[in-house]
Protein backbone atom coordinates (compact mmCIF):
# COMPACT_ATOMS: atom_id res chain seq x y z
CA UNK A 1 0.00 0.00 0.00
CA UNK A 2 1.17 3.79 -0.34
CA UNK A 3 0.95 4.34 2.87
CA UNK A 4 4.01 2.43 3.81
CA UNK A 5 5.93 3.70 1.71
CA UNK A 6 8.15 7.02 3.27
CA UNK A 7 5.73 10.04 2.36
CA UNK A 8 8.94 11.30 -0.49
CA UNK A 9 7.56 8.10 -2.19
CA UNK A 10 4.09 8.32 -2.12
CA UNK A 11 1.38 8.90 -4.99
CA UNK A 12 0.01 12.26 -5.13
CA UNK A 13 -3.14 11.09 -4.90
CA UNK A 14 -2.61 9.23 -1.52
CA UNK A 15 -1.65 12.34 0.35
CA UNK A 16 -3.82 14.49 2.51
CA UNK A 17 -5.75 17.13 0.42
CA UNK A 18 -5.10 21.20 1.66
CA UNK A 19 -7.91 22.25 3.62
CA UNK A 20 -9.45 25.88 2.96
CA UNK A 21 -7.34 27.39 5.69
CA UNK A 22 -4.15 25.67 5.04
CA UNK A 23 -4.01 27.51 1.77
CA UNK A 24 -3.42 31.24 3.83
CA UNK A 25 -1.26 29.39 6.01
CA UNK A 26 1.34 28.02 3.96
CA UNK A 27 1.00 30.24 1.39
CA UNK A 28 4.91 31.15 0.84
CA UNK A 29 5.07 27.56 0.80
CA UNK A 30 2.64 27.06 -2.17
CA UNK A 31 4.04 29.77 -4.58
CA UNK A 32 7.46 27.85 -4.22
CA UNK A 33 8.20 25.88 -7.01
CA UNK A 34 9.65 23.17 -5.34
CA UNK A 35 7.03 23.04 -2.92
CA UNK A 36 3.64 23.90 -3.95
CA UNK A 37 1.06 22.48 -3.38
CA UNK A 38 2.08 18.67 -3.98
CA UNK A 39 5.24 19.79 -1.61
CA UNK A 40 2.92 20.89 1.16
CA UNK A 41 0.58 17.98 0.80
CA UNK A 42 3.30 15.42 1.88
CA UNK A 43 4.27 17.65 4.29
CA UNK A 44 0.95 17.45 5.64
CA UNK A 45 0.85 13.73 5.42
CA UNK A 46 4.74 13.75 6.78
CA UNK A 47 5.20 12.25 10.01
CA UNK A 48 8.71 12.95 12.42
CA UNK A 49 10.01 11.65 15.77
CA UNK A 50 12.38 14.35 17.63
CA UNK A 51 14.29 12.69 20.54
CA UNK A 52 14.40 15.27 22.70
CA UNK A 53 13.25 18.88 23.15
CA UNK A 54 15.97 20.51 24.44
CA UNK A 55 18.33 23.28 22.72
CA UNK A 56 18.16 21.10 18.93
CA UNK A 57 14.30 19.87 20.05
CA UNK A 58 13.24 23.47 20.50
CA UNK A 59 13.95 24.74 17.23
CA UNK A 60 13.23 22.02 15.54
CA UNK A 61 9.89 21.29 16.53
CA UNK A 62 8.83 25.52 16.48
CA UNK A 63 9.79 25.42 12.14
CA UNK A 64 8.47 21.85 11.77
CA UNK A 65 5.03 22.53 12.94
CA UNK A 66 4.87 26.12 11.43
CA UNK A 67 6.53 24.13 8.27
CA UNK A 68 3.27 22.04 8.21
CA UNK A 69 4.41 18.77 9.48
CA UNK A 70 1.40 16.29 10.04
CA UNK A 71 2.72 14.36 12.97
CA UNK A 72 4.88 15.40 15.58
CA UNK A 73 6.02 12.73 18.13
CA UNK A 74 8.34 13.43 20.91
CA UNK A 75 10.61 11.65 22.81
CA UNK A 76 11.71 13.34 26.73
CA UNK A 77 10.81 12.50 30.30
CA UNK A 78 12.77 15.80 31.56
CA UNK A 79 10.80 18.98 33.34
CA UNK A 80 11.72 21.79 32.52
CA UNK A 81 14.21 24.10 34.73
CA UNK A 82 15.18 27.12 34.59
CA UNK A 83 18.84 26.49 33.29
CA UNK A 84 17.10 25.36 30.13
CA UNK A 85 15.68 28.65 29.14
CA UNK A 86 18.73 30.55 28.11
CA UNK A 87 18.69 28.67 25.04
CA UNK A 88 15.49 26.17 24.51
CA UNK A 89 13.67 28.44 23.68
CA UNK A 90 9.87 26.26 23.05
CA UNK A 91 9.68 26.49 27.01
CA UNK A 92 9.31 29.63 28.89
CA UNK A 93 9.01 30.65 32.45
CA UNK A 94 5.68 29.55 32.82
CA UNK A 95 6.17 26.20 32.15
CA UNK A 96 8.95 26.02 34.49
CA UNK A 97 8.77 22.84 36.76
CA UNK A 98 6.39 21.27 34.14
CA UNK A 99 7.23 18.17 32.05
CA UNK A 100 9.17 19.20 28.57
CA UNK A 101 6.76 17.41 26.79
CA UNK A 102 4.03 19.11 28.05
CA UNK A 103 5.20 22.71 27.24
CA UNK A 104 5.95 21.39 23.87
CA UNK A 105 3.07 20.24 22.79
CA UNK A 106 1.34 23.46 24.29
CA UNK A 107 3.74 25.28 22.01
CA UNK A 108 3.54 23.27 19.04
CA UNK A 109 -0.08 23.02 18.90
CA UNK A 110 -0.44 27.26 19.53
CA UNK A 111 1.41 27.43 16.24
CA UNK A 112 -0.45 24.96 14.27
CA UNK A 113 -3.12 23.48 15.53
CA UNK A 114 -3.70 21.05 13.03
CA UNK A 115 -0.31 19.42 13.59
CA UNK A 116 -1.01 15.57 15.83
CA UNK A 117 1.21 15.53 18.70
CA UNK A 118 2.46 12.10 20.33
CA UNK A 119 3.84 12.44 23.04
CA UNK A 120 6.54 9.42 24.58
CA UNK A 121 7.37 10.67 28.50
CA UNK A 122 9.99 7.43 28.16
CA UNK A 123 13.78 7.22 28.59
CA UNK A 124 14.64 6.03 25.00
CA UNK A 125 16.19 2.60 25.20
CA UNK A 126 16.75 -0.76 23.49
CA UNK A 127 13.26 -2.24 24.70
CA UNK A 128 11.10 0.22 23.51
CA UNK A 129 13.27 2.37 20.54
CA UNK A 130 12.31 0.40 17.55
CA UNK A 131 8.47 0.39 18.43
CA UNK A 132 8.49 3.92 18.66
CA UNK A 133 10.83 4.70 15.45
CA UNK A 134 8.81 1.93 13.43
CA UNK A 135 5.74 4.81 12.61
CA UNK A 136 7.84 7.47 11.45
CA UNK A 137 9.06 8.81 8.21
CA UNK A 138 11.96 10.68 9.59
CA UNK A 139 14.04 10.69 13.07
CA UNK A 140 15.67 13.52 13.86
CA UNK A 141 18.33 13.04 17.23
CA UNK A 142 18.37 16.05 19.72
CA UNK A 143 20.09 14.28 22.44
CA UNK A 144 23.16 15.10 24.28
CA UNK A 145 24.83 11.67 25.17
CA UNK A 146 26.48 8.95 23.45
CA UNK A 147 24.60 6.31 24.57
CA UNK A 148 21.36 7.70 23.16
CA UNK A 149 22.82 8.73 19.72
CA UNK A 150 24.14 5.07 18.94
CA UNK A 151 20.71 3.98 20.00
CA UNK A 152 19.30 6.53 17.39
CA UNK A 153 21.13 5.40 14.84
CA UNK A 154 21.00 1.27 15.02
CA UNK A 155 16.81 1.60 15.52
CA UNK A 156 16.96 3.85 12.23
CA UNK A 157 19.09 1.46 10.83
CA UNK A 158 17.51 -1.91 11.33
CA UNK A 159 14.28 0.45 10.45
CA UNK A 160 15.08 2.01 7.19
CA UNK A 161 14.80 5.34 8.58
CA UNK A 162 16.55 8.40 7.66
CA UNK A 163 18.41 10.14 11.04
CA UNK A 164 18.61 14.20 11.01
CA UNK A 165 22.08 14.42 13.24
CA UNK A 166 23.13 17.65 15.35
CA UNK A 167 25.28 18.01 18.20
CA UNK A 168 26.48 20.93 20.03
CA UNK A 169 29.65 22.05 22.55
CA UNK A 170 30.44 25.29 23.81
CA UNK A 171 30.74 27.69 20.54
CA UNK A 172 30.65 24.78 17.99
CA UNK A 173 27.87 22.75 16.46
CA UNK A 174 27.95 19.69 13.86
CA UNK A 175 25.21 18.48 11.77
CA UNK A 176 24.58 15.41 9.11
CA UNK A 177 22.39 12.98 7.86
CA UNK A 178 22.47 9.29 8.40
CA UNK A 179 21.20 6.29 6.99
CA UNK A 180 19.56 8.14 4.19
CA UNK A 181 18.50 6.79 0.46
CA UNK A 182 19.05 9.25 -2.09
CA UNK A 183 16.31 9.27 -4.33
CA UNK A 184 17.76 10.47 -7.09
CA UNK A 185 20.40 7.86 -6.92
CA UNK A 186 19.01 5.14 -5.05
CA UNK A 187 22.75 5.15 -2.85
CA UNK A 188 22.57 4.93 0.73
CA UNK A 189 24.61 6.78 2.80
CA UNK A 190 26.86 7.13 5.71
CA UNK A 191 25.48 6.58 8.95
CA UNK A 192 26.62 7.64 12.75
CA UNK A 193 28.52 4.52 12.98
CA UNK A 194 31.02 5.41 9.78
CA UNK A 195 31.32 8.87 12.00
CA UNK A 196 32.39 7.40 15.23
CA UNK A 197 32.97 3.41 15.11
CA UNK A 198 33.53 3.49 18.75
CA UNK A 199 32.40 5.97 21.63
CA UNK A 200 35.15 8.20 23.05
CA UNK A 201 36.08 7.41 26.45
CA UNK A 202 33.71 8.08 29.39
CA UNK A 203 34.10 11.53 30.60
CA UNK A 204 36.21 12.39 27.87
CA UNK A 205 33.28 15.12 26.19
CA UNK A 206 31.91 16.98 29.17
CA UNK A 207 28.43 17.60 29.13
CA UNK A 208 26.99 20.98 28.20
CA UNK A 209 26.15 21.34 32.10
CA UNK A 210 29.95 20.73 32.34
CA UNK A 211 31.47 22.97 29.80
CA UNK A 212 28.58 25.38 29.00
CA UNK A 213 27.03 26.70 25.44
CA UNK A 214 26.15 29.57 23.63
CA UNK A 215 22.40 29.99 24.36
CA UNK A 216 21.79 30.65 19.93
CA UNK A 217 24.22 27.87 18.65
CA UNK A 218 21.43 24.85 19.34
CA UNK A 219 19.13 27.36 17.59
CA UNK A 220 21.43 27.35 14.30
CA UNK A 221 22.17 23.68 14.86
CA UNK A 222 18.42 22.87 15.28
CA UNK A 223 17.55 25.11 12.65
CA UNK A 224 20.02 23.09 9.96
CA UNK A 225 18.25 19.68 10.93
CA UNK A 226 14.74 21.05 10.23
CA UNK A 227 15.92 22.44 6.99
CA UNK A 228 17.40 19.17 5.97
CA UNK A 229 14.28 16.98 7.80
CA UNK A 230 11.66 19.12 5.68
CA UNK A 231 13.85 18.67 1.89
CA UNK A 232 14.01 14.85 2.69
CA UNK A 233 9.79 14.98 3.20
CA UNK A 234 9.63 16.63 0.29
CA UNK A 235 12.40 14.83 -1.88
CA UNK A 236 13.62 18.10 -3.24
CA UNK A 237 17.69 19.62 -2.98
CA UNK A 238 20.43 18.06 -1.70
CA UNK A 239 20.68 16.78 1.75
CA UNK A 240 23.61 16.58 4.16
CA UNK A 241 24.18 12.84 3.91
CA UNK A 242 27.73 12.07 2.63
CA UNK A 243 28.91 15.36 4.72
CA UNK A 244 29.98 16.91 8.05
CA UNK A 245 28.91 19.97 8.79
CA UNK A 246 31.22 21.98 11.03
CA UNK A 247 29.81 25.28 12.51
CA UNK A 248 32.17 27.67 14.35
CA UNK A 249 30.25 30.39 15.89
CA UNK A 250 32.78 32.30 17.33
CA UNK A 251 34.74 32.67 14.19
CA UNK A 252 31.44 32.64 12.05
CA UNK A 253 32.34 29.76 9.81
CA UNK A 254 30.78 26.81 8.41
CA UNK A 255 32.84 24.48 6.73
CA UNK A 256 32.31 20.27 5.67
CA UNK A 257 34.14 17.07 5.55
CA UNK A 258 33.19 14.58 3.49
CA UNK A 259 31.93 10.94 4.94
CA UNK A 260 31.92 7.40 3.35
CA UNK A 261 30.10 4.33 4.39
CA UNK A 262 33.22 1.69 5.80
CA UNK A 263 32.83 -1.47 4.03
CA UNK A 264 34.02 -3.06 7.09
CA UNK A 265 31.66 -1.74 9.66
CA UNK A 266 29.94 -4.44 11.54
CA UNK A 267 26.36 -5.25 10.52
CA UNK A 268 23.60 -3.83 13.03
CA UNK A 269 21.48 -6.98 13.82
CA UNK A 270 20.27 -5.75 16.94
CA UNK A 271 19.82 -3.35 19.77
CA UNK A 272 22.45 -4.05 22.75
CA UNK A 273 22.80 -2.34 26.02
CA UNK A 274 24.35 0.67 24.82
CA UNK A 275 25.47 2.37 28.72
CA UNK A 276 27.50 -0.88 28.21
CA UNK A 277 28.61 0.11 25.02
CA UNK A 278 29.95 3.12 25.84
CA UNK A 279 31.41 2.54 29.10
CA UNK A 280 29.02 4.45 31.67
CA UNK A 281 28.37 2.25 34.68
CA UNK A 282 25.19 1.43 35.78
CA UNK A 283 23.65 1.65 38.84
CA UNK A 284 22.43 -0.56 41.50
CA UNK A 285 18.55 0.53 42.08
CA UNK A 286 19.20 -1.35 45.54
CA UNK A 287 22.33 0.78 46.77
CA UNK A 288 22.83 4.30 48.68
CA UNK A 289 24.19 6.72 46.13
CA UNK A 290 26.97 7.04 47.65
CA UNK A 291 27.87 3.68 48.26
CA UNK A 292 30.59 2.92 45.68
CA UNK A 293 32.46 -0.08 47.53
CA UNK A 294 32.28 -1.97 45.01
CA UNK A 295 34.37 0.12 42.34
CA UNK A 296 37.18 -0.10 44.67
CA UNK A 297 38.09 3.92 43.83
CA UNK A 298 40.36 4.51 45.95
CA UNK A 299 39.03 7.69 47.54
CA UNK A 300 36.00 8.35 49.69
CA UNK A 301 32.59 9.80 48.70
CA UNK A 302 30.54 12.14 50.87
CA UNK A 303 27.62 13.79 50.62
CA UNK A 304 27.39 17.72 51.80
CA UNK A 305 25.23 16.97 54.70
CA UNK A 306 27.79 14.75 56.08
CA UNK A 307 30.77 16.94 55.28
CA UNK A 308 28.96 19.99 56.86
CA UNK A 309 28.76 18.21 60.25
CA UNK A 310 31.77 16.84 59.82
CA UNK A 311 33.49 20.40 59.60
CA UNK A 312 31.20 21.53 62.43
CA UNK A 313 32.79 18.81 64.21
CA UNK A 314 36.39 20.38 63.51
CA UNK A 315 37.34 18.06 60.06
CA UNK A 316 39.53 20.66 58.42
CA UNK A 317 40.64 19.05 55.16
CA UNK A 318 42.68 20.76 51.97
CA UNK A 319 39.64 21.95 49.79
CA UNK A 320 40.41 21.77 46.34
CA UNK A 321 37.89 22.94 43.83
CA UNK A 322 38.39 21.72 40.16
CA UNK A 323 35.96 23.60 38.54
CA UNK A 324 37.38 26.85 35.83
CA UNK A 325 38.40 30.06 37.07
CA UNK A 326 35.57 31.93 35.91
CA UNK A 327 33.36 29.39 37.74
CA UNK A 328 34.41 30.91 40.88
CA UNK A 329 32.73 34.56 40.06
CA UNK A 330 29.61 32.74 40.11
CA UNK A 331 29.76 31.24 43.50
CA UNK A 332 32.63 29.87 45.33
CA UNK A 333 32.56 26.76 47.78
CA UNK A 334 33.57 28.03 50.99
CA UNK A 335 36.53 26.99 52.73
CA UNK A 336 38.21 26.54 49.53
CA UNK A 337 42.22 26.30 49.72
CA UNK A 338 42.99 25.90 46.29
CA UNK A 339 41.45 25.96 42.33
CA UNK A 340 42.47 24.21 39.56
CA UNK A 341 40.73 22.67 36.92
CA UNK A 342 40.09 19.18 36.90
CA UNK A 343 41.91 18.60 32.95
CA UNK A 344 45.11 20.00 34.90
CA UNK A 345 45.01 17.69 37.77
CA UNK A 346 44.45 14.84 35.31
CA UNK A 347 47.80 16.11 33.49
CA UNK A 348 49.50 15.96 36.35
CA UNK A 349 49.28 19.55 37.87
CA UNK A 350 49.24 18.74 41.15
CA UNK A 351 51.65 21.22 43.47
CA UNK A 352 50.68 23.05 45.90
CA UNK A 353 48.24 19.78 47.26
CA UNK A 354 49.21 18.56 50.83
CA UNK A 355 50.03 15.04 50.86
CA UNK A 356 49.99 14.73 54.44
CA UNK A 357 46.17 16.45 55.49
CA UNK A 358 43.32 14.70 54.11
CA UNK A 359 42.11 16.90 50.28
CA UNK A 360 38.06 17.23 49.55
CA UNK A 361 38.00 17.70 46.13
CA UNK A 362 34.46 19.51 44.86
CA UNK A 363 33.27 20.78 41.34
CA UNK A 364 29.79 21.86 40.25
CA UNK A 365 27.81 19.07 40.22
CA UNK A 366 30.64 15.98 41.10
CA UNK A 367 31.28 14.65 37.97
CA UNK A 368 34.36 16.71 37.56
CA UNK A 369 35.92 16.56 40.93
CA UNK A 370 35.57 12.49 40.50
CA UNK A 371 37.48 12.45 37.67
CA UNK A 372 40.52 14.85 39.74
CA UNK A 373 40.23 12.80 42.88
CA UNK A 374 41.17 9.46 40.97
CA UNK A 375 43.71 11.03 39.61
CA UNK A 376 44.88 11.85 42.93
CA UNK A 377 44.65 8.25 43.98
CA UNK A 378 46.39 7.35 41.09
CA UNK A 379 49.53 9.86 41.63
CA UNK A 380 49.79 8.69 44.91
CA UNK A 381 47.36 10.18 47.61
CA UNK A 382 46.02 7.92 50.12
CA UNK A 383 43.74 10.54 51.86
CA UNK A 384 41.50 12.09 49.32
CA UNK A 385 37.35 12.10 49.34
CA UNK A 386 35.08 13.72 46.74
CA UNK A 387 32.13 16.02 47.66
CA UNK A 388 29.02 14.18 46.24
CA UNK A 389 26.76 16.85 44.40
CA UNK A 390 28.94 19.74 44.37
CA UNK A 391 28.52 23.23 44.64
CA UNK A 392 25.00 22.35 43.76
CA UNK A 393 24.16 20.15 46.46
CA UNK A 394 25.62 22.47 48.98
CA UNK A 395 23.53 25.36 47.46
CA UNK A 396 20.39 22.72 47.98
CA UNK A 397 20.81 21.68 51.21
CA UNK A 398 23.42 24.19 53.13
CA UNK A 399 23.20 27.69 51.76
CA UNK A 400 20.50 28.44 49.67
CA UNK A 401 22.29 31.88 49.44
CA UNK A 402 24.56 30.66 46.29
CA UNK A 403 23.72 31.26 42.74
CA UNK A 404 23.00 28.07 41.02
CA UNK A 405 23.91 27.92 37.47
Amino acid sequence: MSEALPVWARNVEDLPALEPDDYARYARHLILEDVGVEGQRRLKGASVLCVGTGGLGSPLLLYLAAAGVGRIGIVDFDVVDQSNLQRQVIHGTATVGKPKLESAKARILDINPHCRVDLYPVALASDNALDIVRPYDVVVDGTDNFPTRYLVNDACVLLDKPNVYGSIFKFEGQASVFNHVDPKTGERGPQYRDLYPEPPPPGLVPSCAEGGVLGILPGVIGCIQATETVKILLGKGTTLAGRLLLYDALGMKFRELKLRRDPNAVEITGLIDYQEFCGVPSIDEGAAPTDHAAADEGFDRIDVSTYAARRDAGWSPFVLDVRKAHELDIARFPGTDLQRPHEDVIAGDIGGIPRDRPVLVTCRSGGRSAKAAAALVAAGWTDVTNLEGGILAWADEIDPSLPKY
